[in-house]
């Protein structure tokens, strides 16, 4: 399963209103480039802290959910956040990080994934609720069982690289994307 595969199934199973925030690089590219119609907060630049982001977010409004897409590249960068979710535990959000084991919008220079499990820290966290998938089934699968669980959970989707050609850079200028998101909530 490539990216975009991803993350497109993700948002057949995310309520319209939830809220998105999206780590830099591909996957705001990738998400921008299939659907620009839900609360979203892109990350341009900033590495590592979507993951800070969405926790704010959701301690703020606990009534609606808060998904972030997260890269293990990107995570890797702001592994202490995972322990403060993990401590802070919001109900409400759900952290999903799509590993391909690279950073591939900068060159593709390894990540530690293959050698470190991030199912394994967000557990030892404490985030409620951890799983790792591989496949399309059973990433939809997870996806429908975790509407019934409370968070923070953390879904690790092993994903492929993309020789697919690259999406667009998000066109919105840092401070449109901050009052577009706003004026979601």
């Amino acid at each position: 399963m490539i990216r975009k595969t991803a993350i497109t199934i993700a948002l057949e199973h995310i309520e319209f209103d939830d809220r998105i925030i999206s780590a830099n690089g591909f996957i705001s590219r990738d998400l921008f480039s299939i659907s620009d119609t839900r609360p979203t907060f892109y990350m341009i630049g900033s590495m590592g802290l979507a993951s800070s982001i969405g926790l704010g977010i959701a301690l703020k409004d606990p009534g609606k959910k808060v998904f972030v897409f997260d890269g293990d590249g990107n995570i890797l960068m702001n592994l202490g956040s995972l322990t403060t979710i993990g401590s802070l535990k919001p109900k409400n959000l759900v952290h999903v990080v799509f590993d391909n084991s690279v950073h591939e919008s900068t060159g593709s220079q390894p990540t530690n994934t293959n050698f470190v499990s991030i199912e394994k820290i967000a557990k030892a966290c404490n985030y409620n609720h951890t799983f790792t998938v591989r496949t399309e089934n059973n990433f939809e699968k997870i996806l429908r069982k975790i509407k019934k669980l409370k968070g923070p959970i953390m879904i690790v989707v092993k994903i492929q690289q993309s020789n697919d050609k690259k999406s667009a850079r998000v066109d919105y200028e840092p401070v449109e994307i901050k009052e577009r998101f706003m004026s979601r909530l």
